[in-house]
């Protein structure tokens, strides 16, 4: 899970990705050469050598199996990517963060009951209840910063401790405490306060002094703009023209949900310390495997600063990052001592390692994954799908239908496509999420889960409710679209680009791909793709000036600046 969360339409997001558990390949049994050639094949197509990079080590059973640099590293200076070099790791900080607090505790400086108000007094808890527990595996109902408005023209800036927990700790809680699960970077920027409190060292004292040194972790530090720091590689976005340099964020802001910078090696040296025992007991760390359960039962599918999947009976422990410029993947398997890690140097979409990554675990695992293989299903068959689902939270999804094709969109997302792998399960292309339809002994549709390879399984039922209306497009001259023209910033080095390209007008944000938007009156537009609107605002003396952009509930406003 990235630093930053996917929750607007122009920001840079790491989603979960998903992916049915029951379809594979026959086992092969490959040799080094083959693996090797195989994850070329992978990286090679995606990591180009004119552009940002990644570093990847596979390893398995302490034995490195491959190890090699993609693309560049500096794109200025035309070097290439070698596997020795450091790249920013994103929320892979959080298990770091949740070692340290382990450590604590084995200790006995801290027990992951205590409420926070017991080291964090003067924080507001709005009289609930909130553990450490609560906040190593979001369950804390904390709202995460990063989601707020208000963060966003911050990134530049130097922030203490006390600045970033006053961005959020007056903002209503989310839910109580242990009824659900949702990603909180402000739970962590909580933790690492806490260890600062118990411990009497800094968060990133108290890393260099208790886990690097230890270890041998020679490549690994706390981020800094000012610092040396050698071998590090800077960071991509995709902008107007093409690639640039990523939007500039100070790092003491991430801290301990996102500060952190590391090699492959580096984080192969952790994960065997890890196993070994070295920093934790094998109890402690087998506690941080296992999946939270909220208070109805229900598994969240995190631990303590890990998500724990399964793929053909076999246990993943796993954590992905992004940070502007960055994102990052680590994974491990404990049974099967297989080692996975896939950094890279942009934040673009298509580019994200997850995907990747896991596809090379399968492969060292000699279980390769196979793409779901759509069937043919009546159009009779499809009709009854077609509604609108609510949530526990009374978050909506919306199945519709365009002949016999079927489309899945939630609010404030992508309307997309979904096949059917059976009559009741239908896939996402290019994804590993997959959405099941529930039936009724009478076999009318109930619901739907959404299920996925990571973290928890979304339940909705099927509602009455008839879908919203869909957007009118209306017909302007095009001559009207150059007023739009120019460059809006969302955010100090976030844009918003507004083109004409014929009779079309388009979007992209830094890092984004183009989209089109569509009139629906001469200063409101809307995009098809997602669910999101943008409105153009103007002076009197109608000189455009600005732009709104809506979407989930939220509104954002950027200033034209050329």
């Amino acid at each position: 899970m990235s630093f930053t969360k996917r929750v607007l339409l122009f920001l840079f997001l790491m989603t979960l990705i998903f992916i049915p558990t029951s379809l594979t390949q026959p086992a092969i049994q490959p040799s080094e050469k083959d693996l090797a050639s195989k994850i070329d094949s992978i990286l090679e197509k995606v990591y180009k050598a004119n552009e940002p990079g990644a570093a990847v080590l596979v390893k398995k059973e302490g034995k490195v199996l491959f190890r090699k640099g993609y693309g560049l590293a500096d794109m200025e200076l035309g070097v290439s990517v070698e596997p020795d070099m450091v790249f920013r790791l994103g929320s892979i900080t959080k298990q770091f963060t949740a070692v340290a607090i382990l450590m604590l505790a084995e200790q006995g400086k801290l027990s992951l009951q205590d409420e926070i108000s017991k080291f964090l007094p003067d924080y507001p808890t709005q009289a609930k209840a909130i553990t450490v527990e609560h906040l190593l595996t979001h369950t804390s109902g904390v709202k995460s910063y990063t989601d707020l408005p208000e963060w966003f023209p911050l990134w530049r800036k130097d922030m203490s401790l006390k600045e970033i927990i006053d961005l959020f700790k007056d903002k209503p809680m989310e839910f109580s405490p242990g009824e659900r699960w949702k990603y909180s970077n402000s739970g962590y920027i909580l933790l690492g306060a806490i260890i600062e409190k118990v411990s009497g060292e800094t968060y990133e004292a108290f890393l260099q002094k208790h886990i690097f040194e230890p270890l041998g972790m020679k490549h690994s530090y706390y981020g800094s703009a000012s610092r040396l720091i050698p071998r590090r590689v800077p960071g991509y976005s995709k902008g107007k023209t093409g690639f640039e340099n990523a939007a500039y964020i100070s790092m003491t802001q991430p801290y301990a949900a996102g500060s952190l910078l590391s090699s492959v090696d580096d984080l192969a040296i952790w994960s065997e310390a890890l196993l070994a025992g070295k920093l934790i007991k094998k109890e402690s760390l087998e506690r941080a495997f296992t999946s939270y359960k909220l208070k109805d039962g229900s598994d969240t599918r995190y631990g303590y600063g890990w998500f724990t999947s399964n793929y053909e009976g076999h246990r993943f422990i796993e954590h992905g990052g992004g940070i502007m410029g960055f994102t990052a993947y680590s994974l491990f398997m404990p049974e099967d001592q297989i080692f996975v890690a896939l950094l890279t140097n942009s934040a673009i979409e298509g580019r994200v390692p997850e995907p990747f990554a896991f596809r090379i675990a399968a492969l060292t695992l000699e279980k390769p994954y196979s793409e779901p293989v759509a069937i043919s299903i009546s159009e009779k068959a499809i009709i009854p799908l077609v509604g609108v689902y609510v949530n526990a939270q009374n978050e909506e999804r919306y199945i519709s239908r365009d002949g016999k094709r079927l489309f899945s969109r939630s609010a404030g997302g992508a309307k997309t496509e979904i096949f059917p792998a059976s009559p009741t399960e239908f896939f996402f292309k290019d994804s590993f999420t997959r959405i099941e339809f529930k039936k009724s002994k009478k076999g009318e549709t109930t619901g739907l889960q959404v299920i996925g390879r990571l973290g928890p399984i979304e339940t909705y039922t099927k509602t009455a409710k008839p879908l919203p209306a869909e957007r009118k497009e209306i017909t302007l001259d095009p001559a009207l679209y150059d007023q739009y023209v120019g460059e809006y910033e969302l955010a100090p080095n976030f844009l918003l680009f507004v083109t004409r390209e014929n009779n079309k007008l388009m979007t992209q944000a830094t890092g984004q791909e183009k989209l089109e938007i569509f009139p629906e009156s001469e200063t409101k537009f809307f995009s098809k793709a997602i669910d999101a609107q943008l409105e153009f605002t103007k002076d009197a003396s109608g000189k455009v000036t600005g732009l709104v952009l809506y979407q989930a509930g939220q509104k954002f406003t950027a200033k034209k600046i050329k």
